[in-house]
C-alpha cells in the first residue's frame, strides 16, 4: 500500500486497484495505469493511501488481502470514500458487492467510478451500478466458462500438463511437441522418492503409514522435502503434510506410470473414456485422468515419461483395489482363512472365534456367522465343519489346483475354458449390439428407445465380462510371475499371515454351509 502521508487522518481518500491474470493482456488494466488515472483523478493536494491486490480475480471480495484491509479501516473511520477505475475493479459478483456497498453506504463511504459517469450517493446511480455489475458478473461467468472449455479442448487434443497443482515428482518444463508449445513434466528432485513409494508399497505387507515412518525415520537420505516459493519445507503437495491421504492420492494416480497396453486393459475395465488408442500406450509415457465436466473421466497419454514401471503401478492398484473391497480382512490372527470364509446361506464372512479354556489351559477356535445377527439373520450361528478340518480340506484343495496349473503350463495347455467362454460371450455381445445399431436408423422413436435400452444393458453386460477377464488375466500373469508352489511345499515353516496371504493369491472365495459339511471353493487362479 502507498500513503501521501504518514499518519492516516480523518477523511483519507482510498484508492482500490487490482488486477487479475485475465487481465494482464488489458494495458489499461494496468496496477500503474489504475494508480495514474484515480491519482489524477483526486488531485495533488488530496491525502490518499492505495491498496492493491494484484493477481486477485473479481468473484469475490473475501480472498483478497488489501481489499479486506480497506474495509476494516473504513470501519474504523479512517476513510470518507473510495475511488476505483471501474466499478468491476472492486468485484464482479452483484450478491457481494451489494453486501459490500450495504455497509459502505452505513459507515458513510461512498465509491467513485473514473470509467462510469455516475457515483453511488444518488439514487439513479446505485441502479446504473448494480445493472454495471450484473453485466461484469455474467462477463465473469462467461470467461469462466471459456477457460472450463478451453482447458477441456487442450485436455483431450493435447499431452501437455495443463496447471493447476504441482504435481510431487514433477516439474514443468516448456517444450514444443508436435508443433505446439507447452508445459511438459520432467523429473524433479523428488522423483526418488516417488518411485520408492511405488516400490514399497507394491509389497503385500507394506502400509501407507509404514511408507510415511520410513520417510521420516531417513528424511536426510530421502529427498521427499521441497522448498515452497515462501522459503519454507513442505512435502508431497503445496502446503501439504505427508500423511496417508495425500499418499494414497499420489499411488493412485495414473501421471507416473509407463503406460501400456496392460494398463490400457486396466483403465478400460474402469469404464473411463480413454482418448488414444492402444498403440499409445507404449510403456515409455505418463497419463492424465481429467475431468470431463459431468462427473465422468477420461484418460490421455502424456508428452511426459513415466516414473513408475507398469508392472508396478498395476499391483499397487490391485492391492489398493483390494484394500477397498476386503477392508474388514485385517491381520490374520486366529486362522489363515480370516477373510476368505463366506456363509453360502447369507452370504455374510465367516469370522474365526478363539476362547481359552484356563481349566485345560488350551485355546479353541469355532467359526462364527457374522450374518446371525444381523436384522435379516441367518438360519443359524455356528457351522457343522470344524476350523481344523476346513483348513486341512482348503490346503489340500490349493495343492491340487496349483499341480494343475503346473501341468498345464508344462504341457502348454494354457487354454483357460472359463476364460475363453467370457470371451466367447463378449464376441456374441459385440455382435448384439452392431445388429441393434444397424437398425437405429429406421426404427421410430418407441422402438429407439427399446433399442437403445438394449445396448446400455449389453454394455454394463460387457464391462463386468471384461472386468472378470481382465482378474483372471492378472491373476494368471500374477502367478506366472510369482511360483506358488515352491511356498506352499514350506507351508509348515510359514507364519499365519504368510500362510494368509499366499492363500489370498490363490482364492476368491470359500463358501460352508450350516446344513452340511459342505465346501465350495471359488480360484481366483
Amino acid at each position: 500500500m502507498t500513503t501521501k502521508q504518514t499518519r492516516i487522518g480523518k477523511g483519507l481518500t482510498a484508492i482500490y486497484v487490482r488486477r487479475s491474470v485475465a487481465d494482464r493482456d488489458n494495458n489499461s488494466l494496468s496496477i500503474e495505469a489504475q494508480k495514474e488515472d484515480c491519482l489524477r483523478f483526486i488531485g495533488a493536494d488530496c491525502a490518499y493511501q492505495i491498496y492493491c491486490d494484484n493477481g486477485f480475480s473479481g468473484k469475490d471480495t473475501e480472498h483478497r488481502p488489501a481489499f479486506q484491509t480497506m474495509m476494516q479501516d473504513a470501519r474504523d473511520g479512517l476513510i470518507s470514500r473510495i475511488v476505483v477505475k471501474k466499478y468491476d475493479r472492486f468485484s464482479r459478483n452483484l450478491r457481494d458487492y451489494l453486501n459490500v456497498s450495504e455497509e459502505l453506504d452505513r459507515l458513510g463511504v461512498t465509491v467513485y467510478s473514473l470509467s462510469e459517469p455516475f457515483n453511488t450517493e444518488t439514487k439513479e446511480g446505485r441502479m446504473m451500478r448494480n445493472n454495471l455489475l450484473n453485466f461484469a458478473e455474467f462477463e465473469r461467468e462467461t470467461i469462466a466458462a471459456r477457460v472450463a472449455d478451453a482447458y477441456n479442448t487442450r485436455g483431450r487434443e493435447t499431452g501437455f500438463y495443463q496447471g493447476g497443482v504441482m504435481c510431487f515428482g514433477y516439474a514443468p518444463e516448456r517444450k514444443t511437441v508436435n508443433g505446439k508449445t507447452g508445459s511438459v513434466l520432467v523429473p524433479s528432485e523428488q522423483a526418488e522418492a516417488l518411485k520408492l513409494a511405488f516400490t514399497m508399497y507394491a509389497e503385500p505387507h507394506t502400509s501407507l503409514r509404514g511408507i510415511i515412518q520410513h520417510f521420516r525415520e531417513h528424511e536426510d537420505e530421502i529427498q521427499y522435502m521441497r522448498t515452497d516459493r515462501y522459503g519454507g519445507k513442505n512435502d508431497w503437495k503445496h502446503n501439504g503434510k505427508l500423511n496417508v491421504s495425500s499418499l494414497s492420492n499420489i499411488l493412485s494416480n495414473p501421471l507416473y506410470v509407463r503406460a501400456d497396453k496392460n494398463v490400457y486393459s486396466y483403465f478400460q475395465t474402469k469404464g473411463y473414456e480413454i482418448i488414444d488408442g492402444i498403440d499409445a500406450f507404449d510403456g515409455i509415457h505418463g497419463l492424465f485422468l481429467h475431468d470431463n465436466g459431468d462427473g465422468n473421466k477420461y484418460v490421455k497419454v502424456g508428452y511426459h515419461e513415466g516414473l513408475v514401471d507398469a508392472d508396478v503401478w498395476l499391483r499397487v492398484q490391485y492391492k489398493k483395489d483390494g484394500n477397498v473391497t476386503f477392508s474388514t480382512k485385517g491381520t490374520a490372527v486366529s486362522s489363515w482363512l480370516v477373510g476368505l470364509v463366506k456363509c453360502k446361506e447369507c452370504g455374510y464372512g465367516v469370522l474365526v472365534d478363539r476362547q481359552f479354556r484356563k481349566r485345560k489351559n488350551k485355546t479353541y477356535r469355532y467359526l462364527v456367522d457374522n450374518g446371525y445377527g444381523t436384522y435379516k439373520g441367518c438360519v443359524g450361528r455356528s457351522y457343522p465343519i470344524r476350523i481344523d478340518d476346513l483348513e486341512d480340506l482348503v490346503f489340500e484343495e490349493m495343492k491340487k489346483r496349483l499341480e494343475t496349473i503346473e501341468i498345464a503350463r508344462r504341457d502348454k495347455e494354457s487354454v483357460d475354458p472359463e476364460a475363453e467362454s467370457i470371451k466367447a460371450e463378449i464376441i456374441e455381445i459385440d455382435g448384439e449390439i452392431r445388429s441393434l445399431m444397424d437398425k437405429m436408423a429406421k426404427a421410430d422413436d418407441v422402438v429407439f428407445a427399446y433399442i437403445q435400452q438394449r445396448i446400455k444393458e449389453l454394455h454394463a453386460k460387457k464391462t463386468d465380462l471384461d472386468r472378470r477377464l481382465h482378474n483372471k488375466e492378472r491373476k494368471q500373469r500374477e502367478i506366472e510371475s510369482n511360483p506358488l508352489s515352491e511356498p506352499l511345499s514350506l507351508w509348515d515353516t510359514l507364519t499365519v499371515q504368510e500362510k494368509h496371504d499366499l492363500a489370498e493369491q490363490i482364492i476368491e472365495v470359500i463358501y460352508i454351509s450350516h446344513n452340511s459339511e459342505e465346501v465350495n471353493i471359488v480360484f481366483g487362479v
